[in-house]
């Protein structure tokens, strides 16, 4: 079955979007209370894979890495291992020629936009991305912030600058659209089982309990060689 292309009108799509992931970073995250940590680098992780299956160009930047930011979170690295993510001093990432360059070199107006904090490293590259033209989609559950008067703060002011809050399952689902698009369906499903929390208990048990599929096998793990006892 020939399916129809996915319809725009006001919907993201693997083709009409560009993703930029913003400092994830450890000295970052240390100061995030606004949602859970372990959490937070889960759904960037899930988010990411999104990304790739589906093909969607994604930039990666920090800021102050050797001074005090510390590297991108490894997780998130592995997921791109071939990309080195754009490093700037400035934390708007609007002010670096770089980054602007490589959204640009995109040629996508909608910008996916992630990062931490919410108050200063979306908030100020939102703001002035959408003064230039861009439609801003602020994924909200892959930021943080010092804590949640401040984040909200920050959403309400990216909200009123006109960006748009979505979550990393939402925008997921906005890329698949619909399960008879069987070459991402499965992967997808994995994403689900791997990061979706009670949502991906509930697809692993419909499909072994209700549909008879076998299990999920996730790779092993093996107690590190210096903690065996012979």
């Amino acid at each position: 079955m020939k399916l129809e292309p996915r319809s725009e009108k006001g919907l993201l799509t693997p083709d009409n979007c560009v993703i930029t992931l913003i400092d994830h970073q450890p000295q970052m995250l240390f100061g995030v209370t606004s949602i859970d940590r372990q959490s937070l680098i889960n759904n960037v992780v899930g988010f990411a894979k999104a990304a790739r299956i589906f093909d969607i160009p994604l930039i990666l930047s920090t800021v102050e890495t050797k001074s005090f930011s510390g590297n991108l979170w490894p997780q998130l690295q592995a997921i791109y291992p071939d990309q080195t993510p754009i490093e700037r001093s400035s934390m708007n990432s609007w002010d670096d020629e770089k980054f602007v360059a490589a959204v640009k070199k995109s040629g996508r107006k909608k910008i996916v936009l992630a990062g931490l904090w919410t108050e200063v490293c979306v908030a100020f590259p939102s703001i002035q991305a959408i003064h230039d033209g861009y439609e801003v989609y602020v994924v909200e559950d892959l930021c943080g912030d010092l804590d949640e008067r401040t984040h909200q703060a920050a959403m309400r002011r990216v909200e009123q600058a006109g960006a748009k809050p979505v979550t990393w399952i939402q925008v997921m689902l906005e890329w698949q659209r619909d399960w008879a698009h069987r070459d991402t369906y499965n992967a997808v499903m994995d994403i689900v089982k791997t990061h979706a929390g009670g949502y991906g208990m509930g697809v692993e048990y419909a499909y072994t309990m209700v549909h008879g599929a076998p299990a999920t096998v996730h790779p092993g793990w093996e107690v590190p060689a210096e903690l065996v006892h012979g």
